[in-house]
């Protein structure tokens, strides 16, 4: 156990911590445990984790107050949010601060353990997450994130909006499968009225705009009975 990842899990509910830590150490992981974003700095100090999943609010110190430290002190350990805030807009300005993912509570703990193990996947150690990035480059797509430009072979290429949230999202994600659901969630909270069928409505939008081909994706690929799959290589760009 010592190579496995070390994951610290900060939450101010005893019971989350007393429930999840024994499944995470099941599923392979190293496990540390604090009771609040103060705490965990101090843990993470003298025992640095491989990744943090960390409730948004806490005393003394909340989740997104954690990862703005962590980053302003130029530390990029991966962190994922727990926290039952459902708008839309509140993972987005967390993604932007520097988390690399958010999970809604209630969650299912499998959910959990796939999101920590897709971040340790693509986490670049000493690099930042990609959704913090200005521009995102795959092949001849270019999504300048801060104009909210999208551009194919350098020409602009128009998308509704929901469509442009849902690009910017697979594009943050590559290689990981992403089901329809949570990308419901990620991109319209908790809209009762929306079906899963929106997400499919805006994908096709999407490969209609970038000529992309569902039987040859080169950008988003379907996984049957599963969701979406962004398969195009990610790296960031450089504004012009």
């Amino acid at each position: 156990m010592d190579d496995a990842p070390h994951v610290l899990l900060v939450d101010d509910e005893r019971a989350i911590l007393d429930g999840l830590a024994p499944f995470l150490e099941r599923s392979g992981l190293r496990v540390s445990t604090a009771g609040d974003g103060q705490q965990a700095l101090d843990v993470h100090a003298a025992t640095p984790a491989d990744i943090l999943v960390c409730d948004v609010l806490m005393p003394r110190l909340d989740g997104r107050s954690l990862v703005r430290r962590l980053r302003a002190g130029g530390d990029w350990t991966p962190v994922v949010l727990l926290t039952q805030v459902g708008e839309s807009y509140e993972r987005s300005a967390a993604l932007e601060e520097g988390a690399d993912d958010y999970l809604n509570k209630p969650f299912d703990p499998q959910e959990l353990l796939a999101r920590v193990r897709a971040v340790l996947r693509r986490a670049v150690p000493g690099q930042p997450p990609l959704a913090t990035a200005e521009v995102l480059v795959s092949g001849d797509l270019r999504i300048d994130r801060a104009a909210r430009r999208v551009t194919l072979a350098g020409a602009p290429v128009a998308l509704t909006p929901k469509a442009s949230l849902l690009l910017d999202y697979l594009v943050t994600h590559p290689g990981e499968l992403l089901t329809r659901e949570r990308l419901l969630s990620a991109l319209w909270g908790f809209e009762s009225m929306v079906t899963t069928r929106a997400v499919d409505h805006r994908v096709a939008e999407i490969r209609r705009v970038l000529g992309d081909d569902a039987g040859a994706p080169r950008f988003v690929e379907t996984v049957p009975q599963a969701g979406y799959r962004f398969c195009g290589t990610v790296t960031r760009g450089v504004r012009a």
